[in-house]
C-alpha cells in the first residue's frame, strides 16, 4: 500500500464539499505500473461515483490496476449501478480503501463482491479515523438517521455571547467569521430562534461563494409565528426558509409567511416551545445530513437540554464582559449539581487567529 495514492484520494474528496450531500465525500485514484492512470471525486450534480469517473479518465489502463479511495465502493442499485460491479468489469486488480461503508444494510457488501470476483481488497486502517472525520455528518447519519446537530458559537473568554445593552460590532474577528462561513458551507442546515431574527435581523446565509449541492436551508424557531414578512430573512426566501411554530400560532400569520414563500411547520413541544427533537427527525426524513445550531441562550439550553446536540464549536474571543446580566453560551434552568453537568469529551482546540481559538467537542450522550 502507497500512503501517498490515499491521501491523494483524501484530496480529490474535499474537493467535493458542499457538492456531494446527502451523499458522501469520495475520491479515488487509479494507479497502474507506479503511474496514475485515473483520478475522480463525487459530486451530486454530477450523479456519477468518483471510481466511475477514475474508470472513464483510465480507460484500458484500469485493467490491473490499483484503486485508492477513502470509502468502500458501493454494491447496491441506486441512482447509479454498483461500482463494485464496474471495478470488476474493468479488471481492477486491488482496491485500498479507508473504511467500510458505514450503512449497516451495506457494510462490508461492496468489499464481498470484490473479493468473490478475485480482486484483492485492503482497508487501510491507520486512514480510517481520517476517512471518518472527513465524512463525519454522513456516518452519523447512516448509523442513526439523523444529521449530525453542531451548535455553534462565538463567545468572550467568561463565556458570553451577548451584552446587556448595547451589542452593535462583532464579539469574534473577521478571521473567526470567515471560518464560520467554511462550517455553513458544509451545513446542510442551520437553525436559530425567533429571539435573534427580532434583534438581529439577520439572514443566515452560506457567504462562502462556493457550489452547493442544494442551498442551505434556514430555519426560525417561533413558536408564535412572529417571523416579521419584511424580514431580510424572509424577503430572501427562495424555498429555503423554515419557520417552525406549534398550534398556538395564528392561522393568519401562518398565512401570512406561506404566502412570502416561506414554508411552515407545527412541531409542538414541550412548555408551549417547538419540538427540536421532532425538527431533528425531520431533517432527517428530508436527507439533510448536518444541522448548524447558531443561536441565543434559550434555545441553546433547550437544544442541549432536548438532547439533539452532538458536536460544539465554540470560537473564543479575547474579550471579558464579566457582570452578571451578559448572557452565556447556555442559558435556561441548567443544571443545578455540579455533577449532573452535561459532559463533553474528545474535545480539539483550534488556533483561528492569533489570539482567538476555538474549541470542538462531542457530547455524552445520558444514558
Amino acid at each position: 500500500m502507497t500512503p501517498q495514492y490515499l491521501t491523494e484520494a483524501f484530496e480529490l474528496a474535499r474537493r467535493g464539499r458542499a457538492q456531494a450531500s446527502p451523499n458522501p465525500l469520495v475520491g479515488a485514484v487509479l494507479v497502474r505500473n507506479g503511474e496514475v492512470a485515473g483520478r475522480g471525486f463525487h459530486t451530486y450534480a454530477g450523479v456519477k461515483h468518483a471510481e466511475i469517473r477514475a474508470l472513464e479518465e483510465a480507460g484500458e489502463r484500469a485493467r490491473g490496476a490499483d484503486l485508492y479511495i477513502n470509502l468502500e465502493p458501493c454494491s447496491h442499485q441506486g441512482r447509479t449501478g454498483p461500482c463494485a460491479d464496474a471495478l470488476i468489469a474493468a479488471g481492477v486488480r486491488r482496491v485500498v480503501a479507508a473504511m467500510a461503508d458505514p450503512n449497516p444494510l451495506v457494510s462490508g457488501e461492496g468489499f464481498k463482491r470484490l473479493r468473490q470476483a478475485g480482486v484483492e481488497v485492503e482497508i487501510a486502517g491507520e486512514f480510517t479515523a481520517e476517512a471518518e472525520k472527513l465524512n463525519e455528518a454522513f456516518v452519523h447519519f447512516m448509523r442513526t438517521g439523523r444529521p449530525l446537530v453542531t451548535m455553534k458559537s462565538a463567545v468572550t473568554l467568561d463565556g458570553k455571547i451577548a451584552a446587556p445593552e448595547d451589542n452593535q460590532g462583532w464579539i469574534t474577528s473577521e478571521v473567526a467569521r470567515a471560518h464560520v462561513q467554511q462550517l455553513r458551507h458544509e451545513a446542510d442546515a442551520i437553525v436559530t430562534g425567533i429571539g435573534t431574527v427580532l434583534g438581529d435581523d439577520c439572514l443566515l446565509t452560506d457567504r462562502t461563494g462556493l457550489p452547493r449541492s442544494r442551498p442551505l436551508l434556514r430555519i426560525v424557531l417561533d413558536s408564535q409565528l412572529r417571523l416579521p414578512v419584511h424580514s431580510r430573512m424572509v424577503r430572501s426566501a427562495k424555498d429555503d426558509v423554515i419557520a417552525v411554530g406549534t398550534s398556538a400560532a395564528s392561522a393568519e400569520r401562518r398565512r401570512s409567511l406561506e404566502e412570502c414563500g416561506v414554508r411552515v411547520l407545527i412541531f409542538d413541544g414541550p412548555g408551549g416551545r417547538t419540538d427540536l427533537r421532532r425538527l431533528v427527525n425531520w431533517l432527517g426524513q428530508e436527507k439533510r445530513l448536518s444541522l448548524i445550531i447558531e443561536a441565543g441562550s434559550k434555545v441553546n439550553w433547550a437544544a442541549l437540554e432536548q438532547g439533539v446536540v452532538d458536536r460544539i464549536f465554540f470560537y473564543y474571543a479575547p474579550k471579558i464582559l464579566g457582570g452578571m446580566q451578559s448572557l452565556p453560551i447556555v442559558g435556561g434552568a441548567g443544571r443545578l449539581r455540579r455533577v449532573d453537568a452535561i459532559r463533553a469529551h474528545n474535545i480539539t482546540l483550534h488556533r483561528i487567529s492569533a489570539d482567538e481559538f476555538a474549541v470542538e467537542g462531542y457530547i455524552i450522550r445520558e444514558t
